[in-house]
């Protein structure tokens, strides 16, 4: 019973509100078959707008995205590969670095070589330089010895052929000069 109470003021209150729906489309003038054509119209242009613009859009989206995601693998390729160039570009360094410091060595070996030889051939050459210097020292030696024993020879005989007063012959001369060099020469 209690329930029929309540469907009957529910009824009253269903009523109510039709007739306060029926009174508020008086005042504000709703056309029932304008609203209703709206409607249509709104339903229409929803599914254009849905049709034509939205799935559109969408599929815009999707392929952007699309490009994205491989933007974003290209970049990690891209990423990795460029670990790879700069460890290639170290070892080319590496090496490069080797090969030039093995370069360096060897030329200053080289040069230390060359340096030896240079030294070797001046120690060479002076040496050289020296016995001609000596052997020519000697002949110089020799020359003035030669005349050395000349002029003392000369003087000895000059010195005697005074103080004996007699004049001397070739013999004499002879004599005398070989005995002075032999002097000298002791």
């Amino acid at each position: 019973m209690t329930s029929f109470l309540l469907l009957a003021a529910q009824g009253g209150i269903v009523d109510n509100l039709v007739d306060s729906a029926q009174e508020t489309g008086r005042v504000f003038g709703v056309n029932a078959w304008l609203l209703f054509s709206q409607m249509i119209s709104f339903t229409i242009v929803a599914f254009l707008l849905h049709h034509f613009a939205y799935k559109p859009i969408l599929g815009v989206l999707e392929t952007r995205r699309q490009k994205i995601a491989e933007g974003l693998a290209n970049a990690e390729k891209i990423k990795v590969q460029l670990a790879e160039s700069e460890k290639r570009v170290q070892e080319i360094l590496t090496k490069a670095n080797a090969d030039a410091q093995k370069m360096i060595d060897e030329a200053r070996a080289s040069a230390q070589a060359v340096a030896d030889k240079r030294t070797q051939q001046a120690i060479s050459e002076a040496e050289q330089i020296i016995a001609k210097a000596r052997e020519a020292t000697g002949i110089e030696r020799e020359k003035i010895m030669v005349e050395l024993k000349r002029e003392v020879g000369r003087l000895v005989i000059d010195t005697t052929s005074k103080v004996t007063g007699k004049v001397l012959t070739e013999s004499d001369h002879k004599r005398i000069s070989e005995e002075a060099a032999r002097e000298v020469s002791a």
